[in-house]
């Protein structure tokens, strides 16, 4: 970058903070292409001691500093100023350091390339921009704040005009001249309004002088308000404010009173005695020349404007040394007889210049030719230029980006529009319930001591202003019994509520200082400042509620993904035969397609109390080599915590208290950041521990905790089921033996009630009417045992089916599932349970592919003081296939006929119950009974002669 013109660097001085390569390079081109005062640092607190000490234009800091970030240096600098440029410049740059840089307040960012010399261009260019903006910012405050104090002169009606002439704004002395209300006409054309007679004329020659600002052009035009009574003279003047473009964003219309001055002007004509003494008595100031320009006549109050005295005026020569040569050509006033709204500047005793209008006339009067009335219009100049400054303020109002920054113009521009320095900024916290002071000047401190925060309960002066949303001017705020503070040595005061945001509060240590004009002028300014806290309140929500929404949309997405993987899964377990495939399918189908980083699957090893990894699938970089995985409530590898606890355990941030478990350090270096362990459990029995892992940190969010625990009842409950059929494809089993106390088994319930001996021999039927047992009585008639079932909660009903005084057989229909029924869940075949009153005794038969482990565990929580008296391995009798291939081919209710039979003793001999009996209890007729008896009769003999018809049967002599 070669600076061949002058660049606003060259008068600049900018604080440069750190030390990475490329701040050396960006100081050598400021120091040999510019002019610039560069001031190098390397810390945060040697830049702000560098900021306390030197007036600076700019800062350029790196992020990575040797104290503390660069994002850190921003919030100090905006802490004391909003307006100050700060660029920063970092080579890790991303999006959510990007955002936190602009919400701190940074003027602009600079993306730290590979590129030394890109980098080094790319940071000159910001820098200079940065500073223009600065000084434009700068300039436009200054002209805003002239403009208003123009445009609220009270001497002067004022009207502001859109580029089409409609009407847009107007002032508090315009709205005193007429009846109506102001507000109601805006928006509808200038030379239409009720300021103006009614004659077609003057309307034209206004409609005129609007035109022709529109096109650039500035005039002026003297209206008769009343031209019936020759009463309420205004000479406008007509003003185009352009923006910087050249571009034509607003004209202005300035109206003085002259009614006085035109009557002046006819008494003149009238009585020359009366025109000097009125002329004596006029603020605008007369003179008359002879066509040399020497001085005839000059008026009395000629110090007004000029600050000379009648003779020294005479003294400083022809009239072409104050009013400036060539101020009119002298045949075009011969021509017309008068010349009026000549515009010029004239240069005063001490040295000010002000803006003259000037209107020329023929005269004969006392010797001179030619009268000048001159008008100084130096305030209404400045007034119309505030006005258009104050456009400008509002729109840099507009263009802030935070509540602070917007409290900060207001308090730096208050003690231009207000005249006043003493001001503040409240900002409400909802949270807190208080009013924050965030911005003050130092001529408040100076006056009122340190600002604390209020608490809005109304009670004190801000927070009464907020509550009520009212604003308040006390000539003395000593006298206002809300004064909380007595030893403040503010005077003069004003509260005003910025809507919903908070309070502005300006005062001065004298007494009555807030007239007509600035209290207008306050109001304007809180108006427009509310006007844009109210846009960036409504601009904050917007971003949070597009933030929130693709928040939800992450989150949907993830989501979705998460149940397209549960349902492969769910696909998956349907086909997997055995335990090992279970376990494999679910690894793999976690971390397909890279939906997690690695997930494996382990069991628990009782006699080790660990987990023993089973299946895995994923990028784990040997991270299951690492260590053992002990089963402990705490500081140990998630799978450990959710085997020790049976509930899930959650690992949002694996970075987190890194040095308190050292899991944590291989996890991290193989990128595994967060982690989600599930229990697989069934039927309150665990199948292992499943863990997942991602490589990103808060990867399993409340939704995906569900999806995964409903997962691992899924797994667990496949498993459940490849064991308990690869039971029923096995010969081998185990019988164990138990003796075990529990009084509400319903057994150990009846036995006792009845003060007998209860033996379970096997069939149970689930039907859609309830569970249903037979049971064998022992030591009591069977008369006692129905009665005692009666009263016991889990027995809905109860059946004899033979027996009498010394005992029998019963069926109980139940409200639960029986004991025998959870044991088939787990594999396990209850052969045999005797219960009295003090204890329980159960055989249980185990297949080969069931864990003995699980049956004891769902015993031992089923019941306590459990004996393990007798346990042995043996051999299923071939006729099982035979007995499955009978209950596939029987209906429920001829297993139910069949089973109801035989513990009837139907089929013992001599028979104990006829099929007339057996008929009776079941609630059928007997015809029915003999047919559901022969037709299972033929369905065993078919199962079995089809099982030995393979079967060669030899005999040996």
């Amino acid at each position: 970058m070669n600076s061949t013109t002058s660049s606003v660097l060259d008068t600049s001085a900018i604080v440069v903070v750190g030390d990475t390569p490329w701040i050396p390079s960006f100081i050598g081109a400021l120091r040999e292409e510019f002019n610039t005062t560069v001031h190098r640092v390397s810390t945060v607190s040697a830049a702000q001691e560098t900021l306390q000490q030197t007036t600076v234009d700019c800062v350029v800091t790196d992020y990575a500093l040797a104290e503390s970030t660069g994002i850190d240096l921003v919030r100090r600098i905006r802490e004391t100023s909003t307006t100050l440029p700060v660029i920063l410049g970092t080579a890790a740059g991303s999006e959510r350091l990007a955002s936190e840089a602009v919400e701190t307040g940074v003027t602009d960012y600079i993306v730290v390339t590979d590129s030394l010399e890109d980098t080094v261009n790319d940071a000159l260019r910001r820098t200079e921009q940065a500073l223009r903006n600065a000084q434009r910012a700068l300039t436009q405050r200054e002209r805003a704040r002239q403009f208003d104090a123009i445009f609220h002169d009270t001497r002067s009606a004022t009207w502001v005009l859109d580029p089409d002439g409609t009407l847009a704004r107007v002032n508090r002395a315009a709205r005193t001249m007429v009846d109506t209300d102001a507000d109601a006409v805006v928006g509808n054309p200038f030379w239409t309004l009720p300021w103006w007679p009614d004659d077609s004329q003057t309307r034209a020659d206004i409609r005129r002088l609007v035109d022709a600002a529109g096109d650039g052009e500035f005039g002026h035009a003297v209206v008769i308000q009343d031209a019936a009574t020759n009463s309420s003279v205004l000479e406008l003047s007509v003003q185009p404010v352009t923006n910087e473009r050249g571009e034509l964003v607003s004209i202005i219309v300035d109206s003085v009173d002259i009614t006085e001055r035109v009557d002046l002007e006819r008494a003149l004509r009238r009585s020359e005695k009366l025109h000097r003494v009125t002329l004596n008595n006029m603020t605008d100031t007369v003179l008359i020349t002879n066509e040399d320009g020497e001085y005839t006549y000059v008026c009395p109050n000629a110090h007004f404007i000029f600050g000379y005295t009648a003779d020294e005026i005479r003294e400083l020569g022809p009239i072409g040394d104050l009013l400036g040569e060539d101020l009119f050509d002298r045949e075009t006033l011969a021509d017309e007889g008068v010349l009026k709204n000549i515009e010029t500047t004239a240069t005063d005793k001490a040295g000010r210049e002000h803006t003259l209008l000037v209107n020329v006339r023929e005269v004969a009067i006392q010797g001179g030719t030619l009268l000048y009335s001159c008008r100084d219009i130096t305030k209404r100049k400045q007034r119309e230029q505030s006005l258009a400054t104050l456009q400008e303020t509002a729109r840099d109002f507009l263009y802030a980006g935070t509540h602070q920054e917007i409290a900060q113009h207001i308090v730096d521009d208050t003690a231009d529009v207000l005249g006043l320095d003493a001001s503040a900024v409240y900002l409400f916290d909802a949270d807190e319930n208080h009013l924050q002071p965030v911005v003050h000047s130092q001529a408040m401190r100076n006056a009122h001591g340190p600002l604390s925060a209020v608490h809005a309960d109304g009670n004190d002066l801000v927070s009464h202003s907020f509550v009520e949303n009212e604003a308040s001017f006390f000539a003395d705020v000593h006298d206002v019994e809300r004064l909380t503070t007595f030893v403040t040595d503010l005077r003069s005061a004003a509260y005003i509520p910025l809507g919903n945001h908070g309070v502005f509060v300006v005062g001065s240590t004298a007494v009555g200082a807030f007239d007509d004009v600035t209290r207008e002028l306050a109001d304007l300014l809180a108006a427009t400042a509310e006007a844009a806290l109210d846009r960036v309140t409504r601009e904050s929500q917007l971003r949070d509620q597009d933030r929130e929404l693709q928040r939800r949309n992450d989150r949907l997405t993830a989501l979705n993904q998460i149940n397209e993987t549960i349902r492969e899964i769910d696909q998956a377990l349907v086909q997997s035969e055995t335990r090992e495939e279970i376990d494999h399918t679910v690894c793999d189908r976690l971390t397909a397609d890279g939906r997690f980083q690695f997930a494996w699957i382990g069991t628990v090893d009782g006699p080790n109390e660990t987990v023993t990894p089973q299946a895995w699938a994923g990028t784990d970089q040997g991270y299951l080599d690492t260590r053992s995985f002990p089963v402990a409530a705490a500081d140990v590898e998630p799978a450990g915590r959710t085997a020790a606890s049976g509930t899930m355990t959650l690992i949002s941030n694996v970075a987190a208290d890194l040095r308190a478990a050292p899991w944590r350090k291989d996890a991290i270096s193989r990128d595994l950041l967060s982690a989600l362990s599930i229990p697989l459990v069934y039927n309150d029995l665990s199948y292992g521990v499943l863990t997942v892992y991602a490589n990103t940190t808060d990867a399993f969010d409340e939704t995906i905790q569900s999806v995964f625990a409903e997962l691992g009842e899924t797994i667990a409950a496949a498993i459940s089921a490849s064991e308990r059929k690869r039971a029923l494809l096995t010969t081998s089993m185990t019988r164990v033996e138990y003796t075990a106390t529990n009084p509400s088994f319903v057994l150990t319930q009846l036995a006792k009630a009845a003060d007998c001996t209860l033996t379970y021999e096997g069939g149970v039927q689930q039907t859609a009417s309830g569970n249903y047992v037979f049971v064998t009585v022992d030591g009591a008639p069977l008369d006692a045992v129905v009665d005692a079932a009666d009263g016991l909660r889990i027995v809905e009903g109860v059946q004899r089916i033979r027996g009498g005084d010394s005992g029998g057989v019963v069926r109980l229909q139940l409200s639960e599932p029986f004991l025998a029924t959870e044991l088939a869940d787990h594999g396990a075949v209850l052969q045999d349970a005797t219960a009295t009153q003090a204890t329980t005794e159960l055989v249980i038969d185990i297949s080969h592919g069931v864990e003995a482990r699980h049956v004891t565990q769902f015993i031992s929580e089923r019941f306590r003081d459990v004996t393990l008296t007798s346990k042995q391995t043996r051999e299923q009798a071939s006729e099982h296939g035979l007995y499955a291939s009978v209950l596939d081919q029987l209906t429920a209710r001829q297993l139910e006929v069949l089973e109801t039979a035989y513990y009837s003793g139907f089929f013992e001999s001599p028979r104990e119950a006829t099929g007339e009996v057996v008929a009776a209890s079941l609630d059928i007729s007997p015809q029915a009974f003999y047919q559901h008896i022969r037709t299972a009769q033929r369905k065993l003999f078919t199962a079995l002669i089809d099982d030995l018809s393979p079967v060669v049967t030899q005999s040996h002599e």
